[in-house]
């Protein structure tokens, strides 16, 4: 399974989001630190959920990063997170 999809899974379960990107900018970074040739190095993630209602930017980062277990920082050398509410 792909990482992309791996995490598609854990925020899918995480949040039930009413909207989710998973982009992969791997290709941008080709050759730069961080980049291990797997293709998935690089992502950013745009998740819109009624969970982050009331939930300050911060915490809404770190909520996901927590759903993602290891794969931040571990198996992924960068994730830029957009974690927004529905208002």
């Amino acid at each position: 399974m792909s990482v992309a999809a791996e995490m598609e899974g854990l925020l899918r379960e995480a949040f039930a989001p009413l909207r989710l990107d998973i982009i992969n900018d791997s290709a941008k970074h080709s050759g730069h630190s961080g980049d291990d040739g797997s293709g998935e190095s690089h992502f950013t993630i745009v998740i819109e959920s009624t969970a982050f209602d009331g939930v300050s930017r911060l915490n809404r980062q770190r909520m996901v990063n927590q759903a993602l277990g290891d794969i931040p920082g571990q198996r992924v050398h960068a994730l830029a997170i957009k974690a927004i509410a529905p208002n």
